[in-house]
């Protein structure tokens, strides 16, 4: 059973984590999200699971231009609170906080366009040397943003953990299972979307050593990482070595043209 402090919080968290995006950036990822939305359900095992999940299909995206992305931080807040209360699983879960991070592109479009409004007022106020008029729009302009993801958060736990249950209880058994095979095979979406914008080509051989280690020698994910960590490491050293030479090389040609 969610309890009213549970929804004060998380509604806050909904609220703050669009403004962090906006400026400091402390905790603008999924994985951080799911975190805290696990530690404030009691929870904190299943929200880095959701949060970690979501996490692998953001990486390397982001809302350059002011294009409007998935905001799969408020899919972690939502695929959390559902997997405590219904008890179905983290992949249920997670199929559940995708749709809800697509929805939440249109009511970002709505938060730019409230907050222009807000942006066109202190443009006026500022043409008419009303520095403090111009501020309080600006700090307006914060709430639409904040609004437009603590809301939806809101409504989604104001209905309560016996109306979630009625609903999943309604939900026929394949639907459910397609949203935990969904939920299995997004991530390795968001993998291949990133793999698609990296020089994976040129590091073949890495990638082939780290699914290896994952797929066939089954070393945990921190070991995984532990050995991409060395392999970086050994690879920079070795460009590092090899850009002196490559200079005094260039430099010895030079000379010999020079004197020729």
């Amino acid at each position: 059973m969610i309890t009213w402090w549970q929804i004060i919080l998380l509604s806050a968290l909904a609220f703050w984590m669009i403004i962090d995006q906006l400026t400091v950036y402390w905790v603008n990822n999924p994985l951080c999200i799911g975190m805290i939305s696990g530690l404030i359900m009691g929870d904190i095992k299943t929200g880095l699971i959701v949060g970690a999940t979501l996490q692998l299909m953001v990486l390397g995206v982001s809302t350059y231009g002011g294009a409007s992305m998935p905001d799969y931080m408020t899919g972690a807040i939502v695929g959390t609170v559902y997997a405590v209360l219904a008890g179905k699983g983290t992949q249920f879960a997670i199929g559940l906080a995708v749709p809800v991070g697509l929805l939440m592109v249109q009511l970002d479009v709505l938060a730019r366009l409230a907050n222009t409004f807000f942006q066109k007022r202190g443009e006026r106020f500022i043409n008419e040397n009303n520095p403090k008029s111009a501020g309080r729009n600006a700090w307006l302009g914060i709430f639409s943003w904040g609004f437009s993801r603590a809301i939806p958060v809101f409504l989604l736990l104001l209905v309560g953990n016996s109306i979630v249950k009625a609903i999943l209880n309604a939900i026929p058994v394949w639907l459910t299972n397609g949203l935990k095979v969904s939920g299995k095979i997004l991530p390795v979406v968001g993998i291949a979307i990133l793999l698609r914008y990296l020089p994976t080509k040129k590091y073949l051989s890495y990638l082939i050593i780290g699914f290896v280690a994952a797929a066939y020698l089954k070393i945990p994910m921190l070991g995984v990482a532990l050995l991409g960590l060395a392999l970086a490491l050994i690879n920079y050293q070795r460009q590092s070595e090899a850009q002196p030479k490559a200079a005094v090389s260039e430099y010895e040609n030079a000379e010999g043209e020079y004197e020729n």
